[in-house]
């Protein structure tokens, strides 16, 4: 009779490896997760006459300091942030709000929220 090997338990984090998880194709899941985004993606809506002039005034409006709702166009989706106005740059067409700098080409709309 031939003699057995003594067997030794695999320690546990050896065996953990063999259930890890396998990804057949490498990078496969950050293709799907690049592709679902631009999916998601919508084109920017253009402004009729009338909101953009109102939309202007707004912006004539606002001094430093008061709080606002504004909602822009930043990568194919529209984002909604509400802050103290920090400053309003004409010049360089910007709207910053907390850290966060707009360019006047992206908003959409600017709500001032009383207090």
């Amino acid at each position: 009779m031939a003699k057995r090997k003594p067997r030794f338990p695999m320690p546990i984090s050896e065996r953990a490896k063999q259930f890890s998880p396998f990804a057949a194709v490498t990078g496969l899941e950050k293709a799907l997760e690049r592709q679902e985004r631009e999916l998601s993606l919508i084109p920017k809506k253009e402004l009729s006459e009338e909101d953009a002039e109102a939309l202007n005034e707004k912006l004539n409006l606002i001094q430093k300091g008061d709080r606002l709702a504004v909602t822009y166009f930043y990568q194919g989706e529209y984002i909604t942030i509400t802050g103290a106005l920090i400053s309003s740059e004409p010049t360089a067409r910007l709207l910053c709000i907390g850290e966060e700098k707009i360019p006047f080409d992206d908003l959409y709309k600017i709500e001032l929220i009383e207090e």
